[in-house]
C-alpha cells in the first residue's frame, strides 16, 4: 500500500510541476491516466500476442510516449492482457486469432461473431527473393549503425528491379515477426479503396458519403478529398491527453464516431490537414460500401491478402468490428515490401491488375490544398507541383519518391526512378535519417 501511494504522489507530483514536459495541463490528469492505461493494454496485448516481445521491451517502447506509462503493471493471460495504472485506472485488451487485439470497450460481441475463413494455404506466392551478398552486407552496416545510435531500427528491407535483394533484423525479430506500421495503415486503408475502385463498387469521386452529412456542407466532401486529408473536417491530431486522436484510439468504442461528427473547418480541397480521424472515416465508408464488418474482412483477404501472400499481417479492428484504418496494422517486414512493391508495380501483381494504373498515378499526384500539396491518396509525396530540390520532402531522393510513414519513424519509401522500395521498421522517438540511409545506400 506504501509503495502504491509513494508512486501515487510522485505521479502528482511530476504532473503539478511539469506539465509542459509531459505535454500536457494538470486538468488533463483524468485523462491522461486512462489513454495511459489503455495504450498500455493495447500495445501491450498486440506485442505480446501478434509480435511475440517479452514484458520489457513492451514497458520500454509504451514508456517512449509518456513517463506516465513508466507506471504500468501489465498482467497476461491466455487472450487477454490487462493493464493497471497505480490502482487508479484499469483496461484490456483481447486477441483473437487472425483478428489481433481490440480493447475491451463497450459491446464487443460484434468482433466474437466474425470469422477469418482464409487460410494460409490459399496465400499466393509473396515476393520474389534474390538476395545479394552486397546489397545485404550494405544493409547489415546500415542496421548496426543505426543501433550504434540508439535509433533502435527493428527491420530494414531492401528491394531492387522487383526482388527482395537484402533484409536485416535487430536480435528478436526475424523475417515472420509482424511489426507495428502506425500511420502506415492509412495507405493501406487507401490501397483498399483503390481495389474496390477496379472492382466497381465505389468511386473516388463520390459525395454525400454518409446520412449524417447529406443535409450540410459535408455533402460536398469527395472521398478523394478525403483520401488527399483536404476535405476541411476539423479534427485535433495532437496526440495528447482528452484530444480527438487520443481519445479516437484509446477512449472510444467507435473510432470513426467522433470525426464523423466534425464540423468543417475549410471549404473542401482548399487546405491540407493531416488527420487520424479522417482515415477511420474513410474506412467507415468502406465498411459499409461492403455490408458490414464481415464483409470487409472478407474483401480484405481476398481482394488483397490472399493475391499478395501477406503472410503475417493483422489490421486490427476498434470495438465495434471496423477496422482502425488509421493506426493498429501489424505485418511482416517482407509484408510490408510487398505492398510498396505493389505500388511500384502500377498495381500489378504478377500478371493481375489489383489497382487501375490511373487511380494510381492520381494517388500519387499532389493535392490541391493551398498550404501543402505534397500528399496524395494517404501517401506523403517528396514533391509537390513545384519539383525543385529544395521544395522536396527529401532533398536527397528523386522527385517521385513517395512513402507511407507511421509514428516512431516507420517507413515504406517507395522510388519510381530508382525501381526500388525501401522498408524501415523500428521505435525511433527522435528523428529518423530515411532519405540520407537510403542514398547512402544507393553510392
Amino acid at each position: 500500500m506504501k509503495k502504491r501511494w509513494w508512486a501515487v504522489a510522485i505521479l502528482t507530483v511530476t504532473v503539478a510541476s511539469s506539465p509542459v514536459w509531459l505535454g500536457f495541463g494538470l486538468w488533463r490528469i483524468a485523462d491522461a491516466l486512462q489513454v495511459s492505461a489503455s495504450m498500455g493494454a493495447k500495445l501491450g496485448c498486440s506485442g505480446h500476442f501478434i509480435s511475440g516481445q517479452d514484458n520489457q521491451r513492451i514497458l520500454q517502447d509504451l514508456a517512449s510516449y509518456s513517463p506516465a506509462n513508466s507506471l504500468l503493471e501489465l498482467h497476461y493471460s491466455s487472450s487477454n492482457v490487462a493493464a493497471n495504472l497505480l490502482g487508479i485506472r484499469q483496461a484490456s485488451a483481447t486477441y483473437r486469432p487472425g483478428l489481433g487485439c481490440t480493447l475491451d470497450i463497450g459491446d464487443t460481441q460484434p468482433l466474437d461473431r466474425l470469422q477469418l475463413s482464409s487460410a494460409k494455404a490459399d496465400l499466393s506466392p509473396g515476393l520474389p527473393q534474390q538476395i545479394s551478398a552486397s546489397w545485404q552486407s550494405k544493409l547489415d552496416d546500415l542496421l548496426a549503425a543505426d543501433n550504434a545510435k540508439g535509433l533502435d531500427s527493428r527491420a530494414l528491407l531492401l528491394v531492387k528491379d522487383g526482388k527482395l535483394v537484402a533484409e536485416s533484423y535487430a536480435r528478436g525479430y526475424n523475417a515472420y515477426t509482424p511489426l507495428l506500421g502506425w500511420s502506415m495503415a492509412k495507405s493501406v486503408t487507401a490501397i483498399m479503396q483503390g481495389r474496390m475502385q477496379q472492382l466497381g463498387l465505389v468511386n473516388e469521386n463520390n459525395m454525400s458519403l454518409f446520412d449524417e452529412w447529406r443535409s450540410d456542407r459535408r455533402a460536398s466532401i469527395r472521398l478523394s478529398q478525403l483520401l488527399q486529408m483536404t476535405s476541411g473536417l476539423d479534427f485535433d491530431e495532437t496526440y495528447a491527453p482528452g484530444t480527438d486522436a487520443a481519445n479516437m484510439l484509446f477512449i472510444a468504442h467507435d473510432a470513426s464516431a467522433l470525426p464523423l461528427h466534425s464540423d468543417i473547418a475549410y471549404e473542401p480541397g482548399r487546405h491540407f490537414a493531416y488527420s487520424s480521424g479522417t482515415t477511420n472515416v474513410i474506412m467507415r465508408y468502406l465498411n459499409q460500401q461492403l455490408g458490414g464488418n464481415q464483409a470487409a474482412l472478407d474483401f480484405l483477404h481476398q481482394e488483397l491478402v490472399q493475391p499478395l501472400g501477406l503472410s503475417h499481417f493483422y489490421l486490427e479492428n476498434d470495438p465495434s468490428g471496423v477496422f482502425v484504418g488509421s493506426s493498429y496494422l501489424y505485418a511482416s517486414g517482407r509484408d510490408w515490401a510487398s505492398l510498396g512493391q505493389l505500388l511500384l508495380n502500377d498495381g500489378n501483381w504478377q500478371g493481375q491488375q489489383l489497382l487501375n494504373k490511373e487511380w494510381l498515378f492520381r494517388a500519387t499526384q499532389p493535392n490541391s490544398s493551398e498550404n501543402d500539396d505534397r500528399y496524395g491518396y494517404q501517401l506523403w509525396l517528396n514533391a509537390g507541383r513545384n519539383k525543385a530540390e529544395d521544395a522536396r520532402r527529401w532533398p536527397q531522393l528523386p522527385a517521385d519518391a513517395y512513402a507511407m510513414l507511421g509514428n516512431r519513424k516507420q517507413v515504406v519509401m517507395v522510388i519510381p526512378s530508382w525501381n526500388l522500395v525501401f522498408v524501415r521498421l523500428g521505435w525511433s522517438k527522435s528523428d529518423y535519417p530515411t532519405a540520407e540511409n537510403i542514398s547512402a545506400l544507393m553510392h
